[in-house]
C-alpha cells in the first residue's frame, strides 16, 4: 500500500466538510457551497497526482491509501 502524507489526509478532510456542509442548503447558498466543494475535491485529486508522480506510485493506490487513511482516522475515537 502507498505510503500517505499527513497533507493529502487533510486536504481530505478538507473536502470532506465542505461536502458534508451542503445538507439542508438550497439555492444560491447549495450553489456557492457545492462550488468550495468542487475546488476542495479538485485540490485534492490534483495533490494525489502529484504525489503519486513525485514518488513513482500508482495514482490509484495512493487515493485509495488515502481514504482508508481518512476513514481509520474518522473511525478512532481517541483520533478526535
Amino acid at each position: 500500500m502507498a505510503e500517505v502524507p499527513d497533507e493529502l489526509i487533510e486536504l481530505e478532510r478538507s473536502a470532506e466538510q465542505e461536502r458534508a456542509r451542503l445538507a439542508g442548503l438550497t439555492g444560491d447558498a447549495y450553489n456557492a457551497q457545492l462550488r468550495r466543494w468542487r475546488e476542495a475535491a479538485e485540490a485534492v485529486q490534483a495533490a494525489i497526482t502529484a504525489h503519486a508522480e513525485a514518488v513513482g506510485a500508482n495514482r490509484y493506490e495512493v487515493e485509495q491509501a488515502m481514504k482508508k487513511a481518512v476513514r481509520h482516522t474518522q473511525e478512532d475515537p481517541a483520533a478526535e
